[in-house]
């Protein structure tokens, strides 16, 4: 059996979240439909691996099978050059920008988070794709959403996947993952603003949702939710507006 780490490209001690990482990674370049017929045996090979290594009871038996040593000299870098370390000491927002997402990548999710947090809330117009180019923001912009998500930052997690969804519309890169982040950004609006954040910034989710064409279904439930939200803040006129709109839809 051929070493599912290898195959993916990833260390034996790596988490969940990196080995799906590198599996979206490499999919979309071994994929039979962007790539040729010679990848095809390549691609089933990448998605054996990845079943082997998501599931945790199948991983386990691979590991105690092959005496996989997690954490093998093999897999440590031998630079001495420490360049979280480096990023770490300076203060401009290209650094700090790059330090999220090598935190992000390097099982410090935390820390990411935390870094994308003060950099969001202490910079005005503080724009993570700025400093990356188109693919990488696209991917691990998305990784970072997750973790928002996890984390109970919902609306900071929309806006990094409003990016994502907006770039794909102006040029497909995603593919056969877009999915995911359509569903991940329904997952929030529909059920992770409302009552979890303030009413103005749950409806100025809906109101930008609304242009990003997730269909009338969709747009007529962020109605009903944005009709409740000015109800409480006392615009009935604004609110029935809405209501009005939604029932059109459906």
């Amino acid at each position: 059996m051929e070493d599912p780490y290898k195959v993916l490209g990833v260390r034996p001690d790596s988490t969940a979240a990196e080995i799906k990482r590198a599996y979206r990674l490499k999919a979309k370049l071994l994929h039979p439909d962007v790539s040729n017929a010679e990848s095809t045996e390549k691609f089933r090979e990448l998605v054996r691996a990845y079943e082997i290594l998501s599931d945790a009871k199948q991983r386990s038996i691979f590991d105690e099978s092959f005496f996989i040593r997690r954490g093998s000299k093999a897999y440590r870098s031998t630079s001495s050059f420490d360049y979280r370390k480096w990023l770490e000491t300076r203060t401009d927002e290209e650094s700090r920008s790059k330090l999220i997402f090598f935190d992000l990548m390097h099982n410090r999710e935390d820390d990411a988070v935390s870094e994308f947090k003060k950099m969001s809330m202490n910079h005005a117009g503080f724009r993570l794709a700025r400093w990356f180019t188109r693919e990488d923001f696209m991917d691990y912009g998305f990784i970072l959403a997750e973790e928002l998500v996890f984390r109970q930052e919902y609306y900071d997690a929309f806006v990094l996947l409003e990016q994502i969804i907006r770039m794909e519309y102006s040029y497909s890169y995603f593919r056969h993952f877009f999915p995911e982040v359509l569903d991940l950004a329904r997952l929030v609006l529909k059920n992770h603003l409302e009552g979890k954040v303030d009413d103005e910034l749950a409806l100025d989710s809906w109101e930008r949702a609304l242009e990003l064409g997730f269909g009338n279904s969709d747009d007529a439930i962020f109605l009903q939710k944005m009709a409740a939200a000015y109800r409480r803040l006392g615009d009935e006129r604004t609110a029935r507006i809405c209501e009005e709109e939604s029932a059109r839809l459906k």
